[in-house]
């Protein structure tokens, strides 16, 4: 594997995540569809569990106001929003067997796959790579062995020796892949010979792909829409209503969890590029005078790694280490209220179990910078595919508001009272009725609409040209009366006025989080894996209580009928008190292999009922990562449970009040 690619066993982690049911191809018994997955009753807690401690950090935690608006959103709306135009990915086809390919992707992983065959063909020959730490990229090969049919998507890597400058161009293109465009992709395409790497056959040229699915609305077919491509535009929608129900106080944040869809060219890779996803957004209005954040200090001491624009533009992918107050006192991260935001990111993927080292903060190029945003970060997660963009965090300005007002003439903005009034001088445009409306007739008010919504700079210089000639022109297009008009003197007024303003009125900007939960699940089940030191053939994953789809197993230690009344006693008491409990009775299973399935599953804690239970009423608690094991009463045991999951209590507590107990039965 490359350095930026996570070293792990990838088949043998999919085969439990199907085998176990986190999730699998959706419709499969009829081929199954790329880009859709059904999750299974593991995949669904696990992905219900993500999307609460989503909800506790941030809804909660912030007094954000959670909405849930429509999915099928009118054509109108997405048209408005720049989504229609916009919203596209470069594709390109194989001209022989019509293969298709997303076109950054396909000159990546060709790119990619050449470094690897260079790296190999140096190690094979016994040289040392002077600039790389990326002797490890061989691991590849031992992935192949591992799963034929995982072929690499860049073609098989064949050990072929590059130039150093060679080497050296690919590295810079690769550290800013993102920022080429549809005629950059093309160029790339021609310039290194990029071709299908399973046909070996040439490409097209990119063309642009809309990325939405289109639908009708109503049994006419005449009102076009769209599945909504993401939850934002709703909010956007309901500002008004918001900013009300909020008691007209700013700044303040709308939130939603649902499902968006994008019709991706070529889904691969699981659940990190689907084509039907659950997103969690965050739209936090504010003064676009003051992004200050009021909470700032709380988090502007956090370290991050971050990936700036600046860095990726030389080449390179070495991440900098910093705390959130100094990026933001040097630029590099625009404002404080961005930087909050990314804070709790940080913070919200470190709870759930997301490792540090593995995180990193990568700020967009301009040619990848969505339509609307004037800044944006992408919070990436390291795994066995590469760092894969998780979380936006977008400074989307005024866009979207102002758009969506333009359009529909009504305002989408914030009026407060000042504590001083405004005073201020601003030129202005008055028309003489009885000449201004004879003279152009019904191109009078296009004529007032187009001067009254000039800039200060082109009024003045109409007013210039006035003094100086007697006369102006204007042009007009787009209208009713479009053309060329004379303005003089007699027809309209420029002059200085001086204005009083005891309330101001704005558009606010928005700061914009967005999670891609499907995404950052498949990341914290690659980082939770691992296999038993004394037997690979046994698996666990290591998910911390509060994001374990079951909390506790309960087993008992044989099918012996005084088990039953306090093996269900256990689990009413358990499940009564909001603990997710399974229970695994097939004692024809050993209590070892019961243990270890569960391991597979990520539950944390398992209680065993065994023949001491009948007699004192005791039973064992089993720690995961550990193996280990405390008794004490059922009572206690319950009460020790739930302080575990509620995160009130650790398993050195438990272990700091009970004495370990040795265990026959085989681990």
């Amino acid at each position: 594997m490359t350095d930026n690619k996570l070293s792990i066993d990838r088949p043998a982690i999919e085969s439990l995540l199907t085998r176990r049911f986190f999730y699998a191809p959706s419709f499969a018994i009829y081929g199954g569809v790329a880009g859709l997955y059904d999750y299974g009753p593991t995949g669904t807690a696990l992905q219900q569990n993500l999307i609460n401690m989503w909800r506790q950090h941030f809804v909660i935690e912030e007094d954000m106001l959670e909405v849930d608006c429509s999915i099928m959103t009118p054509s109108e709306v997405l048209k408005t929003s720049g989504h229609v135009d916009k919203f596209a990915d470069w594709m390109c086809k194989d001209t022989k067997s019509g293969d298709i390919f997303r076109a950054d992707h396909l000159v990546e992983a060709v790119l990619e796959a050449r470094l690897e065959g260079d790296v190999l063909a140096r190690k094979l020959a016994g040289a040392s790579i002077a600039d790389a730490n990326a002797a490890e990229v061989t691991a590849d090969a031992a992935d192949a062995k591992k799963d034929k049919k995982n072929k690499k998507k860049g073609g098989p890597v064949v050990a072929t020796k590059l130039d150093d400058s060679v080497v050296a161009e690919y590295q810079n293109i690769l550290a800013q892949i993102d920022n080429y465009d549809g005629e950059g992709l093309g160029e790339l395409i021609t310039r290194f010979d990029i071709r299908n790497p399973a046909t070996g056959n040439e490409v097209t040229k990119p063309v642009e792909f809309n990325l939405m699915f289109d639908s009708s609305i109503g049994p006419t077919g005449q009102l076009k829409g769209y599945l909504r491509p993401e939850t934002a535009q709703g909010q956007f929608l309901n500002f008004s209503r918001l900013l009300e129900f909020n008691n007209q106080k700013m700044p303040f944040a709308s939130a939603m969890v649902g499902r968006s869809f994008r019709n991706e060219i070529s889904p691969r890779q699981g659940l990190l590029r689907v084509r039907e996803f659950t997103m969690a957004e965050i739209e936090h209005y504010v003064d676009p005078q003051n992004k200050d954040h009021p909470r700032f200090d709380e988090v502007a001491d956090i370290k991050l790694n971050l990936l700036p624009g600046s860095v990726q533009l030389t080449g390179s992918t070495d991440t900098v280490q910093m705390t959130i107050r100094d990026a933001v006192a040097q630029g590099i991260i625009d404002n404080k209220t961005l930087g909050y935001f990314m804070g709790r990111i940080h913070l919200y993927l470190m709870a759930i179990g997301i490792k540090h080292d593995l995180l990193r903060f990568r700020q967009h190029l301009n040619n990848e910078m969505a339509h609307y945003a004037c800044d944006c970060w992408d919070a990436e997660i390291k795994n066995s595919y590469g760092w894969i963009e998780c979380v936006g965090c977008a400074d989307r300005s005024a866009y979207d508001l102002t758009v969506h007002s333009n359009r529909t003439n009504q305002k989408l903005c914030v009026r407060e009272n000042l504590t001083e009034p405004y005073i201020y001088e601003k030129l202005v445009c008055e028309p003489n009725s009885k000449v201004f409306g004879p003279k152009l007739k019904r191109a009078a008010k296009p004529v007032l609409e187009h001067l009254e919504s000039m800039s200060p700079a082109d009024l003045s210089a109409v007013k210039d040209a006035m003094a100086s000639d007697g006369k102006a022109t204007v042009t007009l297009a787009g209208t009713v009366a479009d053309g060329t008009y004379e303005i003089t003197a007699e027809m309209v007024t420029i002059e200085n006025k001086t204005f009083t303003e005891y309330t101001r009125e704005y558009t606010p900007n928005v700061i914009e989080p967005s999670f891609g939960i499907g995404r950052i699940l498949y990341s914290l089940l690659e980082h939770s894996y691992s296999v038993r030191p004394d037997d690979e053939q046994r698996a666990v994953l290591s998910f911390n209580p509060a994001v374990a789809p079951f909390k506790c197993l309960i087993l008992p230690l044989s099918n012996h009928a005084s088990f039953k009344k306090p093996l269900l006693d256990v689990a009413r008491r358990l499940r009564t008190n909001g603990v997710p409990a399974r229970v695994d009775d097939a004692a024809s299973v050993s209590i070892g292999r019961r243990y270890a399935r569960n391991d597979e599953l990520g539950t944390p804690f398992a209680i065993t009922v065994d023949f001491d239970t009948a007699k004192d009423g005791t039973v064992t608690l089993r720690e995961r990562d550990s193996t280990n094991q405390i008794r004490a009463s059922i009572d206690e045991i319950v009460d020790m449970v739930k302080n575990l999951v509620a995160g009130n209590a650790t398993w050195d507590d438990a272990l700091s009040k009970y004495p370990l107990v040795s265990t026959t039965a085989a681990e």
